[in-house]
């Protein structure tokens, strides 16, 4: 398969330890293909990778607009682990070096893979022409409106190039000059507008050439804490390495949700990064609930997948006891659930009424925080093919 790598027929990168932070951090766009050498899927895209490259050098000669590059993951192991590469070929998209949570899972056609990048080339925010626009917004949406005195300025590439990482989450929109002065009474502005007719809206009050803090600030507002699981985005959620906190609860019951969502904000917002907080339709999830020998009628139900194993919340109804849930999820980081999955519930010397462990105390070192998708599926959508 030798013909297979001839830096003659594409303008492919290979990166390694060495060059891979400088190339990606100058792409305005890499798409990188991770890839094993003995692998037939990855040797059948090789022919296909390098020919979209050539299509879209055309369209973009600059080399710092898209970059193709590959890893070889057999030689480059620790790249493969810092990306949580468990499956070949995986198309990664990168934008100034930052990856993106979503891979491409498009076609592997040279049409499909151009006009992907195409796409991702294309501008995520919608210029305002008039600010009535403005209040005709989808307010079932995330939206972030940004109010410049000109498109030339730092404050708008540093807003631009937010809203190209942010897009898939937050509706970006934008005004200028005169359009814009009735709200830039005090200089350029931001300004989330959530969802929901009559949500307040909330203004970004840092700098607006500081990138980490205004990106931290639109992630926090696009990104809910909350997040649904689907069939559809399932793997991809698995793909961040965290197991999952989920409720399970009839699609018409916003009222559980909304308890849910509370208690995970009041007790477990210092664990956002050890953990997924997820909801999910019991109807749709009718073959996880029963590994848990839950159905429906049972619902809502809150449980962790570890992806090694579920584990069930005793009680709904002491989802608002102080602390019972963040022990919950304290117990998955120190071993205890699996522990007692295996073993039974553990002996306890602790005197009737006496704490169990003070909640305010660090949480030990979770046994699954690095944890990285493999060949184990977590549990949820280990079912996906039966329905």
């Amino acid at each position: 398969v030798s013909w297979l790598f001839n830096p003659t027929r594409g303008e492919i990168t290979s990166l390694d330890s060495g060059n891979i932070d400088d190339i990606l951090n100058n792409a305005d766009v890499a798409l990188v293909n991770f890839y094993a050498d003995w692998c037939r899927f990855s040797q059948m895209l090789h022919p296909i990778f390098e020919e979209a490259s050539n299509v879209i050098k055309e369209e973009y000669p600059d080399k710092n607009q898209v970059v193709f590059a590959r890893v070889d993951c057999d030689q480059h192991s620790d790249i493969a682990q810092r990306y949580r590469i468990s499956k070949y070929p995986t198309l990664k998209l990168f934008r100034n070096g930052m990856m993106m949570k979503r891979e491409y899972r498009g076609q592997r056609s040279v049409t499909a893979i151009a006009d992907y990048i195409r796409q991702q080339k294309s501008n995520p925010i919608r210029e305002v022409q008039d600010l009535e626009e403005i209040s005709s917004l989808d307010r079932s949406r995330r939206n972030i409106v940004g109010y410049f005195e000109q498109k030339d300025s730092d404050n708008y590439r540093t807003f631009e190039r937010v809203a190209n990482i942010l897009h898939d989450d937050c509706v970006f929109l934008s005004a200028f000059g005169a359009i814009s002065k009735a709200e830039r009474f005090s200089g350029d502005n931001v300004i989330y507008k959530p969802p929901g007719e009559n949500a307040p809206d909330m203004v970004y009050l840092g700098s607006l050439t500081n990138f980490d803090l205004i990106y931290a600030w639109t992630q926090d507002k696009c990104v809910p804490l909350v997040r649904e699981i689907t069939f559809e985005n399932g793997e991809e959620l698995t793909e961040e390495g965290l197991p999952f906190l989920i409720l399970f609860h009839m699609k018409d019951d916003l009222e559980s949700l909304e308890k849910f969502q509370q208690e995970v904000a009041r007790q477990l917002i210092s664990e956002k990064g050890t953990i997924n907080f997820l909801h999910a339709d019991c109807d749709k999830f009718r073959h996880p609930l029963l590994h848990i020998q839950k159905t429906p009628a049972d619902c809502p139900v809150i449980a962790i997948d570890s992806f090694r194993h579920m584990y069930v919340f005793p009680d709904f109804s002491d989802l608002s006891v102080p602390g019972k849930l963040k022990q919950f999820v304290l117990d998955l980081h120190s071993g205890k659930l699996h522990r007692e999955f295996h073993h039974g519930p553990d002996p306890t010397d602790v005197a009737p009424g006496q704490p169990i462990q003070d909640l305010a105390s660090s949480p030990p070192e979770s046994s699954f925080q690095k944890l990285a998708p493999s060949e184990h599926r977590y549990t949820l959508l280990r079912e996906k093919d039966e329905l």
